[in-house]
């Protein structure tokens, strides 16, 4: 078996700088994988691809194994499949669809851009047209792991190296970390949409007790339309995981991480984690950049249910907080 040192520099190199930036992936969301011989090298759930290249949080798996889990054999989670049976971290939760796509590398990623557009029908159409030529595969919503596996295994596109996720992110495939680093970027390029220009304004006033203001939120909590979006529904996974579905008004006996106080902004806890803060960073960062023509579309409650209820997403939140708490300790 080849072991992580043997893993592409570049590879690595790509896995950190989009782990770094946070209009790519936030906190322990997004996932890279590298295909070695009859090994598959995949982000371990929990860890930060931030990371990569300075800690071990890459895990192999055996391939093979892996792809029979994507199509029914085995319980989705590729426990079974991984190669060294001592380390006691899990594979990520997208592993099936990694072991499923053929490309050596695979780079998913929670693309603010994507999201912009995969939460919204008028968005999905409007990134067929901005992608044309790079033939996008548009995945319906399907839960992480198995279920997404399925949704698009179900609509399978000879050479496909693209795969634009319904309210969940985005995929990229290749040859090497060159070619998908290629590729993302001009994804990226085409699905740029800029920041809504009356969205900015000084913070007023002091926060409500044990709470922070989000740096930037005024903007949107003077905007009607916004307001009632962010607190009408949750738009993608890592959203409901981390803080819970949708967005509430502000309210003494309010114990969300994240609270709308309409007209002065979005109130963050002061005990919030890392990935806490990561993920209502992201929800601005989506909902100050929608179209006004644009409307999105909610997960539906039981949608929410079934991430809120999930044994595998429970332990990605544990080991976020434990990280959390640690990097604390550490200042």
């Amino acid at each position: 078996m080849s072991s992580a040192a043997s893993l592409p520099q570049d590879f690595l190199a790509l896995s950190a700088r989009l782990g770094q930036d946070p209009q790519q992936v936030q906190g322990p969301g997004g996932n890279t994988s590298c295909k070695l011989g009859t090994a598959m090298w995949i982000k371990a759930s929990g860890t930060l691809l931030a990371d990569a290249g300075q800690k071990p949080i890459f895990m192999a798996v055996d391939r093979a194994l892996a792809r029979a889990e994507a199509v029914g054999a085995g319980d989705g989670t590729c426990m079974a499949s991984r190669l060294d049976a001592s380390n006691a971290l899990r594979p990520s939760i997208e592993t099936t669809f990694h072991a499923l796509i053929d490309w050596p590398v695979v780079v998913h990623t929670h693309s603010i851009a994507a999201l912009v557009h995969g939460i919204c029908p008028e968005g999905r159409l409007a990134a067929q047209t901005r992608l044309a030529g790079l033939d996008p595969v548009i995945v319906p919503y399907a839960k992480p792991g198995l279920p997404l596996t399925s949704a698009i295994a179900a609509r399978p596109q000879a050479g496909a190296r693209l795969w634009l996720l319904q309210n969940h992110g985005l995929i990229c495939a290749g040859d090497d970390a060159a070619s998908v680093a290629s590729l993302l970027g001009e994804v990226e390029r085409r699905l740029a949409v800029p920041r809504l220009d009356d969205i900015t304004g000084e913070q007023p006033g002091a926060a409500p007790e044990g709470r922070v203001w989000l740096p930037g939120s005024h903007g949107l909590a003077r905007d009607a339309r916004l307001c009632r979006i962010i607190q009408a529904g949750s738009y993608y996974p890592d959203h409901v995981v981390f803080l819970g579905p949708a967005v509430p008004l502000i309210a003494p006996d309010c114990a969300a991480p994240l609270a709308l106080v309409p007209g002065q902004g979005l109130a963050l806890r002061s005990d919030a984690t890392a990935a806490q803060r990561a993920m209502a960073q992201a929800i601005l960062d989506v909902l100050t950049r929608l179209p006004g023509d644009w409307e999105p579309e909610a997960l539906s409650p039981q949608d929410e249910a079934e991430l809120l209820d999930w044994d595998a997403e429970k332990y990605r939140q544990a080991l976020a907080a434990r990280q959390s708490g640690a990097a604390q300790q550490g200042r």
